[in-house]
């Protein structure tokens, strides 16, 4: 009996401390985001009290502000336009190329395989001035040539390096849970006269549907918030919403105008969140189910 009570209690004591440590960081989370939500619809005379006060109303005028005066419209739009250009295409690549290479043996898989791998060790921000270095002597050449550059300040330049960057995690993550898939589908489908594209995109890919959804969140996520390479390839009028949210920031902060800043935080967080609402039973199901619940 005192052998049952200890591990009771040891028990008791395990999930105490778990559900304490969720509890914790559930709270470290959603606090600081519903902060920034009232902080958002605030009057600026209201953030000179208790920073913990409620509002006194509904200020929508500090997003109207925002998007008129910050231009984070055009911003929100040019981040859309990246970011789904960016997805598009990384799935256009990785989807394929990790099929072929976690379905099929040929001569140079493995190196190519080594090749993704060494991918994940490059970090993005390593490489932002070579990349820069290397477009801006492209536009040099093109301009010297036809007077216009093509290169810099190019949404869809932007998301090509986006999908570039992201394809070595993306292939090495679809190619692993290709890998637990069984190879009796492939051979159904093969009996049936299907040929290997009917087969990649009627019976593998449908399969592979909740590692996809898990690929697609997180490089909306990394897309969305990325800042440096949109810093430094986008100079011009075409700035992303992490940019235009910097710049934003330091004007009203500045200007002691609190209000505009914190809606302009929200505009960037909102599609995040309504993303992981949008996709929090897939996402789970990605992260748990197996190749034979295909």
């Amino acid at each position: 009996m005192k052998k049952k009570a200890k591990g009771l209690s040891t028990d008791f004591l395990y999930k105490l401390f778990i559900y304490v440590a969720l509890i914790t960081l559930a709270v470290s989370i959603i606090v600081p985001v519903g902060w920034v939500f009232l902080a958002s619809i605030k009057e600026n005379a209201e953030f000179y009290g208790s920073p913990w006060s409620l509002p006194k109303g509904i200020h929508f005028e500090n997003f109207i502000e925002a998007f008129r005066d910050a231009n984070m419209g055009d911003y929100l739009i040019n981040s859309i336009m990246v970011t789904g250009l960016a997805l598009l295409i990384l799935l256009i690549v990785a989807l394929p190329a990790a099929y072929v290479l976690s379905r099929f043996h040929f001569k140079g898989s493995r190196f190519i395989h080594s090749f993704v791998k060494a991918g994940l060790f490059i970090n993005v921000s390593y490489i932002v001035v070579p990349i820069f270095l290397m477009l801006l002597d492209w536009d040099t050449g093109l301009r010297a040539m036809m007077g216009d550059g093509f290169f810099l300040n190019n949404r869809v330049i932007l998301a090509l390096i986006y999908a570039s960057t992201a394809l070595p995690f993306t292939i090495y993550l679809l190619s692993s849970y290709f890998e637990t898939l069984p190879s009796d589908f492939e051979e159904a489908a093969s009996i049936d006269g299907a040929g290997y594209f009917k087969t990649m995109f009627s019976v593998m890919l449908p399969m592979a549907r909740p590692s996809i959804i898990i690929v697609v969140l997180f490089n909306f996520l990394l897309f969305w918030n990325e800042y440096i390479l949109a810093l430094t390839l986008m100079p011009g009028e075409h700035k992303t919403l992490p940019v235009g949210l910097l710049n934003l920031m330091a004007a009203e902060r500045a200007a002691a105008n609190y209000g505009p800043m914190y809606a302009g935080m929200v505009i960037v967080m909102l599609p995040t969140l309504i993303l992981f609402i949008a996709v929090q039973k897939r996402l789970t199901q990605g992260m748990t189910v197996g190749g034979l619940k295909g």
